[in-house]
């Protein structure tokens, strides 16, 4: 009984210690993944391509939302667009302090530190409309992302003052895309009307023209007629339109035709072979949900992929105004006989522009 006592205890002793060794091997491999998991969670930045000797000079008036991320990281994947600025509209979905550090940040991911950045008025020209508070907040987060630091800092200069010298001081005429809401490009033109003749082209994200808005359908206002950028300050989108300057209108009529689907985010998962397309996945897989709903769609880069092949879409010269009056179809883009005729997309290339972002992200452009 005695030595069956003490081989039950060993046995026992033994199996204590297979438990242990068990436990610690666990805690072992969990904190190695760990670190393994933080490592792979860092970007570092790329090197960037050459800018090709006749490429056309750009500036990015943006208002920092997550689909103008990835919008400004496909211009900056080609080389035959020159990026001379960015400047951050603070009346948009983000606010300007957080604004201007990402996308400091973000020209940093893509090897490009040195692009000035600037930010403009945090109120429309008139009124106080706004995005959400809450999908501010999230865009000044950056979803919960991280990118590579860049240890500039944001121009001394206001968003309008450098607008002003960039496109007055280029020896060639400035194409300038716009993300958000107008707010840096009407307040400058009203400034400087004559500016107009140096500018390639103006192309804009924003408006709906012969289809509904989505101001009310994801905000619960009543407002059936308006997009977001045009919506939050009419006045600055009138001024523009007005303006004299050539104009692209990328609308929701183009961009309905663009949604991002779970197809595409999952050849982007399989197709992500440097930092930039590993942030873009990073970006929608935050944002997952949106895309398996259907409500999520490339605004921003397709307006960016337009700008520069303008084959991706078909146009129509049409009369527009917008209206600015407050009420029900406040900041609506209108086909009327008092409009200006502006060039407005109508259908999108989805499959294209789908192969070109991804070439763009992934450094495959020449």
């Amino acid at each position: 009984m005695l030595t069956l006592g003490c081989l039950c205890a060993n046995e026992k002793s033994s199996m204590i210690k297979n438990r242990l060794i068990v436990i610690l091997s666990g805690l072992m491999l969990a904190l190695l993944l760990g670190c393994i998991n933080t490592a792979a969670s860092s970007l570092e930045p790329i090197t960037p391509h050459s800018v090709a000797a006749d490429a056309q000079p750009v500036v990015i008036d943006t208002d920092m939302a997550a689909d103008d991320w990835l919008a400004i990281l496909y211009l900056l994947g080609r080389s035959d667009v020159d990026i001379q600025a960015i400047t951050v509209t603070g009346a948009g979905e983000a606010h300007c302090s957080a604004g201007t550090r990402n996308a400091l940040d973000l020209v940093a991911l893509a090897g490009r530190p040195e692009i000035p950045v600037a930010c403009g008025r945090e109120a429309p020209l008139e009124g106080d409309l706004a995005f959400p508070t809450e999908w501010r907040e999230r865009v000044d987060d950056l979803l919960g992302l991280t990118l590579p630091e860049n240890r500039r800092e944001a121009s001394s200069e206001s968003a309008v003052e450098l607008l002003a010298r960039i496109i007055q001081g280029s020896p060639q005429r400035v194409h300038l895309i716009t993300l958000g809401p107008l707010t840096n490009v009407g307040e400058l033109l009203e400034a400087e009307p004559g500016l107009v003749i140096n500018l390639e082209m103006i192309t804009v994200m924003g408006g709906a023209v012969e289809v509904a808005g989505n101001v009310g359908s994801s905000s619960g206002i009543e407002n059936e007629v308006a997009e977001w950028n045009i919506y939050v300050d009419p006045r600055a989108a009138a001024e523009v339109l007005d303006s004299g300057a050539p104009i692209t209108l990328v609308p929701l009529d183009a961009t309905n035709g663009a949604p991002v689907t779970m197809e595409f985010y999952r050849r982007l998962e399989r197709d992500r072979t440097t930092s930039v397309a590993e942030f873009v996945y990073r970006v929608l897989a935050a944002q997952e949900q949106y895309v398996r709903s259907g409500s999520y769609y490339f605004w921003d880069p397709l307006a960016a992929a337009i700008a520069i092949e303008e084959g991706l879409a078909t146009f129509r010269e049409i009369p527009l105004v917008v209206v600015e009056e407050e009420g029900a179809e406040s900041g609506r883009t209108l086909e009327s006989e008092r409009g200006v005729i502006i060039r407005v997309a109508m259908t999108a290339d989805r499959e294209r522009f789908e192969a070109l972002f991804l070439d763009a992200v992934n450094g495959r452009l020449p």
